[in-house]
């Protein structure tokens, strides 16, 4: 089994509800606290496990602003794990999910050097390095009910579009989303083959704008009737 995201481009809001729906999960799981430096001072600012990106692609009047969730990407080769050196950053076997053990990490940083993703944040609190768990606390909670058994992330987003699920399952609704949609790793020319998956930006049919700022013949008409009408 290999758990992970699947993230569509093409619905995603920006809105950063599932930045803050992974805080507020994270402030109280497995790994938290998600560590806030002055939350009421003039500079607050803290760790997150998952921060969005925009950037606007093509030229006006075409272009178009693309909200870019990233975080760990849980990859299958993962170089974090390799040069960690107290053995703290590690991969499950069972699921594929990579972690962090707080015990084992002395904050040396090699890890976020080896992340191409930027997925790792230090807690510069407890001197320990954070990233996300894909709610692991609370995909294996057997009290809660099953269709809440996945990340926070996933179960907040307004415009669906994230989904979570088995990549190693070829009828899984992830899968199949990803072969239908032309689903595509980040940077896969690193050879780390991540587990998360984004859904390309649909093409659309420009709107001409040619006309825009002119009177048309009905405009122009009007124009004359209402000079003519005395009301």
């Amino acid at each position: 089994m290999r758990l992970g995201l699947v993230i569509d481009l093409d619905v995603c809001v920006g809105c950063h509800a599932c930045a803050i729906a992974c805080k507020e999960w994270n402030a109280s799981g497995t790994t938290a606290p998600l560590t806030d430096y002055q939350p009421y001072g003039a500079e607050p600012s803290g760790v997150w496990f998952n921060r969005i990106r925009s950037y606007e692609v093509g030229d006006y009047p075409n272009n178009k602003t693309i909200n870019f969730p990233m975080s760990c990407m849980h990859c299958e080769d993962a170089d974090c794990v390799t040069v960690c050196p107290t053995g703290a950053s590690y991969k499950r076997a069972e699921d594929g999910i990579v972690l962090v053990d707080q015990t084992k990490c002395m904050g040396c940083n090699y890890c976020s050097w080896a992340c191409p993703y930027g997925a790792r944040e230090l807690d510069r609190e407890s001197g320990t390095m954070k990233k996300c768990t894909l709610c692991i606390d609370r995909i294996y909670d057997t009290v809660m009910p099953v269709e809440e058994r996945q990340p926070a992330c996933v179960l907040t987003c307004p415009a669906h579009a994230r989904m979570f699920g088995d990549m190693d399952d070829a009828n899984s609704a992830v899968s199949v989303v990803i072969r239908e949609r032309g689903g595509y790793q980040l940077m896969p020319e690193l050879g780390y083959n991540p587990t998360n998956h984004y859904l390309p930006v649909r093409k659309a049919t420009p709107i001409s704008t040619d006309n825009m700022g002119k009177i048309g013949f009905k405009d122009r008409l009007k124009g004359i009737a209402n000079k003519i009408v005395k009301r």
